[in-house]
């Protein structure tokens, strides 16, 4: 268990259609949408490259251009920062993939939910143990990153890990949910994994959020996992199959996570990652202030 491999290699799965954001996402991904200056799949990577990934793989449709135009190269763009001089903003964009990084990008033609789409990756992916990351759970850690968190367990252990985060109990039926025990080593050892369940069918009110890192097996399981919740292939329902052989761990991260998947979580992430910048911070803090006092807020 001490000869875990390194974990190089993120899946990204992003061909969904966001219909809670619609119509901003009519035309753009719902990945691409900015949380003060930056999209959130750029902070699903920036996480990511923190955690030593290298390989960077999209699972996308053939109509999400956005994203890979987001991670090319920008000639244009870039000679005309440089012609105005603007060097820390031709920083930033020339580093969004730095050298020694790169990305793919893999369509999935059809939408058959998440589990088909790391399913999509497998060639790229190969033999080895690897992340998927789900862009729209942002998390803000800024010490070390939740995949860092995952991939540091991995390491420890050779385990495949799913990080956890507890949720209300009517919550559930959002999440796939793992019950659990503690091993040996003192480790949370998944002995159950339901997707979406009812609050009383529940193994506990630990939901699985947008991190994982997964020992290859998982792909096997994937091609034999039929349709289950909402007529879709379900990750939970692989990674269930395959912990009856080999182990899986739950990693209770820390960070603070933003669902971006709905508006309100979308919102509340934009607030406060705009107070963490400070030449935004008291212009912001004051405009609150002023609507509350006004009975706005």
């Amino acid at each position: 268990m001490n000869s875990a491999r390194p974990i190089r290699k993120a899946v990204f799965p992003v061909a969904g259609l966001g219909t809670r954001f619609l119509p901003a996402t009519k035309a753009i991904p719902k990945e691409m949408l900015p949380v003060v200056d930056k999209p959130l799949i750029q902070y699903a990577v920036e996480e990511s490259l923190a955690a030593g990934i290298r390989t960077l793989i999209f699972v996308t449709n053939r109509n999400k251009h956005a994203i890979s135009d987001h991670f090319d190269a920008a000639p244009e763009i870039e000679a005309k920062l440089e012609q105005q001089g603007k060097a820390k903003l031709l920083e930033r964009i020339r580093g969004i993939i730095p050298d020694g990084a790169a990305a793919v990008f893999v369509t999935q033609e059809n939408a058959l939910g998440l589990g088909h789409a790391v399913l999509c990756a497998e060639s790229v992916v190969g033999d080895e143990p690897f992340a998927v990351v789900l862009a729209d759970d942002l998390i803000f850690d800024p010490d070390r990153g939740a995949l860092a968190q995952l991939a540091d367990l991995h390491r420890k252990t050779g385990a495949s890990i799913l990080g956890v985060e507890a949720v209300p109990p009517e919550a559930t039926r959002k999440y796939g949910v793992v019950g659990v025990e503690e091993d040996a080593a003192g480790h949370q050892r998944v002995r159950a994994i339901v997707e979406k369940p009812e609050p009383e069918d529940a193994p506990s009110n630990l939901g699985v959020v947008g991190r994982y890192i997964l020992a290859p097996a998982i792909f096997e399981h994937l091609r034999q996992t039929e349709s289950g919740v909402g007529g879709e292939i379900q990750l939970t329902d692989a990674i269930a199959a395959m912990m009856v052989d080999s182990p899986v761990l739950a990693c209770a991260f820390e960070g603070r996570r933003y669902d971006c998947g709905s508006r309100r979580g979308f919102l509340r992430a934009t607030i406060d990652y705009a107070l963490a910048h400070q030449d935004l911070r008291e212009d912001l803090l004051a405009h609150l202030a002023s609507r509350a006092e006004a009975g706005e807020a």
